[in-house]
């Protein structure tokens, strides 16, 4: 039974200590003589519905069928049936006066003839919605005839409530009773309650209170004619006065008439049974009713069915009511998605939806799910996550990307498919903004330190690109750290066409972290070389690069000759900046299709000087997967080692962290000391001498000129004293030409010898490239290619020959 308390508080109810809940605003109309207020849980906020009905005593019979509600509605658990979370009863007393009150408490709902007037639905959304409802009570209603053998009473408008999901429950039970079938002798009344029920309500037999014809009707009878009555009020718009306006059936829908007739019929044992009101095919298969249900029982359905209906949902949803939309279908995708039933072509959905939110609902309702996706090991989910970054990217918190995005996403940078590592590179544009310096340098940049030597072209020019793009969010020591080594060691040196251009682009975007010391005896040497290269689109952008080094050069000059204090100088004063800096953001463009969000990124009065030569590489590099570049890439190093880009053996997930990317304090493996792993065998002449001038260190003074030749190549020369344990890029970069104690050679491409392996990759020469096949089978061949080539010619032989 009910819980009863009794305490003496004020004369309004107040002070209801004992109920956990605070009870709010009431609604303008409520079943029967309960009152519906909303309210909210002590504990935690979250919203309820509480009904209250008081009398006068404890005698009073509206306070025994309330009670009578109350523990019916406890017992009875049913989807389309109000669910019940709490209910007390006290007495309070107001001097001579006493008053007992009924608190009952349920999730939180609405009346429907409120809700109806709040959408303002009308047309076909209005019928659809309609019939979605209509579904749900039908169900209630033939589950207690039924399946519990019960007698709801009063179905009608005012006993049903909506949630915040706009589905359609049944309630006010205060009447519900068990069928009597069996005891057809009996005359007693079978609803105790049945005087409770409004006259316009009540079946014929029930108004003469034939109890011996109601127990022979099917269970479903009562029920039946007050679902008929529901219909009318839906559909009329207005409160049924009496029993003759049912004969009204003009705005009953066609395809429902025949049905509603039957729930109506004079003769109970003719009354259509609830159930078989749901098998209408004709009023309640509709879009989205049909969609609803779809939803509901997804984890049915097979991928084939699945994949089918996410692809066609997003333009069904336009079709649908948008309030509907939001409220029942985005939280029921959203739950698939988030449990792992729902296929990977949900997501677009589910972001088509959410923009139909506003931020805050946006952020509540969409975003949770987003960052719950990026632990999924589907990894047709995580590459849709990547493709669609640009529509929910900006709403996620920097301490949310830090923390918990960004550890999922950067396993894609050591992923076995070249597509996903490019998804996940492009994919930093948005996420590298709100990362911390702390995980730029100790993560993303080992990450893109392999990726600069990747075996896809396209991943290592976007690689480029996008260190440009994120310069600004290093600390001033990484950027003097990596910048200049990424760009000019690793960019320029590049076998493929557009990775040098955006190298070179990239140094004149980031230019104004350079000093004039850098630029002219680092930048300007390692650019130069490149107003020769065999790409015409690399010669037009380093001619430019060079006029505008040497201006900031010239810039300095002047300063330094004024005698002005202030030696700032850089990119920004000069025309042009803009244009390099646009054309690097743009470049970085979902594959196959340009991001919505890119346009943005580019202020409006950057986006003019965006020149013609930038799109024609970020032509190529978006179009990196198709054939033809394979084609190119397997071309360009079938002949050489694999470079030491990042493996993965996870083929379901996202990759692993292997090499030790990710530990900070281990620098010297993450991958920066690998020289030159793209550089071609069997370069033309024309790029084997330009790669032989990059190659040249900076001329010194005649003092240096005559130190050992062995510091061609950073990696043979010996490590500097200092702490190197985050340099990077420090095992790449090019020797400073102030410091004394590296030795220089002015003469670099006739100083190697044949003990010096690294000396013909430094400087190949015509000669050198054919010694070691002259070399034979002999163990003391230097160069791996070659050795490789008689092995397999040894094979050949032995076989017979081809």
């Amino acid at each position: 039974m009910l819980k009863f308390l009794k305490g003496v508080v004020g004369g309004s109810g107040a002070g209801l200590k004992d109920l956990p809940y605070n009870i709010g605003e009431p609604y303008p109309s409520a079943w029967g003589s309960w009152t519906h207020h909303r309210g909210t849980s002590k504990d935690d906020g979250s919203p309820v519905s509480i009904f209250c009905l008081s009398g006068s005593s404890a005698q009073d019979g509206h306070l025994a069928a309330g009670r009578n509600g109350v523990k019916r509605l406890r017992t009875v658990r049913h989807p389309n049936i109000l669910s019940f979370l709490h209910s007390t009863e006290l007495e309070t007393v107001d001097g001579s006066m006493s008053r007992i009150t009924i608190y009952m408490v349920t999730e939180p709902v609405m009346p429907l003839a409120e809700k109806i007037k709040e959408l303002g639905l009308d047309g076909t959304q209005r019928d659809e919605y309609y019939a979605w409802g209509l579904n749900q009570i039908s169900k209630a209603v033939s589950f207690l005839n039924n399946d519990c053998k019960l007698v709801h009473g009063n179905v009608c408008l005012t006993s049903v409530v909506v949630t915040p999901t706009l589905d359609w429950k049944l309630h006010a039970f205060d009447v519900l009773s068990e069928f009597d079938g069996n005891n057809e002798n009996a005359n007693g009344p079978m609803l105790q309650y049945e005087w409770m029920i409004g006259a316009q309500y009540k079946p014929m037999e029930l108004v003469k209170s034939d109890w011996v014809a109601i127990r022979k009707s099917p269970p479903w009878a009562i029920d039946a004619w007050g679902l008929g009555c529901l219909i009318n009020e839906l559909f009329s718009g207005t409160k049924l006065a009496k029993t003759e306006d049912l004969r009204s059936t003009a705005a009953i829908p066609k395809s429902l008439l025949h049905d509603y007739q039957r729930l109506l019929s004079s003769m109970p044992s003719r009354r259509m049974n609830v159930s078989k009101l749901i098998e209408n095919g004709e009023y309640f298969q509709n879009k989205l009713v049909d969609t609803i249900h779809f939803m509901e029982i997804l984890t049915l359905k097979d991928s084939v069915e699945k994949d089918t209906f996410f692809r066609k949902l997003p333009n069904l949803a336009e079709q649908l009511p948008r309030q509907i939309v939001l409220k029942k279908l985005l939280p029921l995708l959203a739950s698939s998605l988030e449990f792992g039933s729902a296929a990977a072509p949900a997501l677009t959905a589910l972001l088509k939806m959410g923009s139909w939110l506003s931020a805050e609902e946006y952020t509540l309702k969409v975003l949770p799910t987003i960052v719950k996706l990026f632990a999924s090991n589907d990894r047709a989910i995580r590459v849709s996550l990547l493709q669609h970054i640009d529509q929910y990217g900006e709403s996620l918190t920097a301490q949310l990307v830090d923390e918990q995005v960004y550890p999922h996403v950067a396993t894609g940078f050591s992923d076995t498919s070249a597509f996903l590592r490019e998804l996940t590179l492009k994919s930093m544009l948005i996420l590298a903004p709100k990362l911390s310096h702390r995980t730029i340098s100790g993560s993303l940049l080992k990450y893109l330190s392999k990726l600069q030597v990747d075996e896809e072209p396209a991943i290592r020019t976007n690689t480029t690109i996008l260190l440009g793009n994120i310069a600004s969010h290093m600390n001033e020591g990484t950027r003097k750290r990596v910048l200049i080594n990424a760009f000019t060691v690793r960019a320029l040196r590049d076998t493929f066409s557009p990775a040098r251009g955006a190298g070179v682009m990239a140094l004149c975007a980031t230019s104004s972290y350079y000093d004039a010391t850098e630029i002219a005896t680092r930048i300007l040497p390692s650019v130069v070389v490149l107003t020769v290269d065999p790409d015409s689109d690399v010669r037009a952008k380093s001619f430019q690069a060079v006029e505008q080094f040497l201006q900031i050069v010239k810039q300095y000059h002047d300063k330094a000759s004024s005698g002005d204090d202030d030696m700032t100088i850089g990119m920004s004063s000069i025309p042009g900046n803009a244009g390099l800096l646009g054309w690097a953001m743009s470049s970085l463009t979902l594959k196959g299709k340009p991001s919505e969000q890119a346009a943005p990124l580019v202020p409006a009065n950057l986006a003019a000087p965006l020149t013609s030569a930038a799109s024609n590489a970020s032509s190529v590099m978006d179009t990196h997967s198709t054939v033809s570049d394979r084609a190119m890439s397997s071309m360009d190093f079938a002949d050489q080692p694999e470079p030491g880009s990042p493996t993965s053996t996870d083929a379901d997930g996202w990759g692993e962290i292997e090499n030790g990317i990710g530990e900070d304090h281990n620098v010297e493996k993450d991958g920066w000391d690998e020289l030159e792993p793209l550089e071609e065998p069997k370069p033309s002449p024309a790029l084997a001498s330009i790669q032989a001038a990059q190659k040249r260190p900076v001329v010194q003074p005649v003092s240096q000129a005559k130190q050992p030749a062995t510091s061609l190549r950073p990696k043979t020369t010996a490590k500097p004293p200092r702490d190197e344990d985050d340099d990077l890029w420090g095992s790449i970069a090019a020797p400073a030409p102030k410091i004394g104690s590296k030795p220089l050679n002015t003469k670099p491409s006739a100083s190697f010898d044949n003990d010096d392996p690294w000396a013909a990759i430094a400087a190949p020469a015509p000669t050198t490239r054919a010694k070691p096949l002259s070399l034979g089978r002999g163990r003391g061949s230097k160069t791996t290619a070659p050795k490789l080539g008689a092995q397999r010619i040894n094979r050949t032989g032995s076989s017979g020959g081809i």
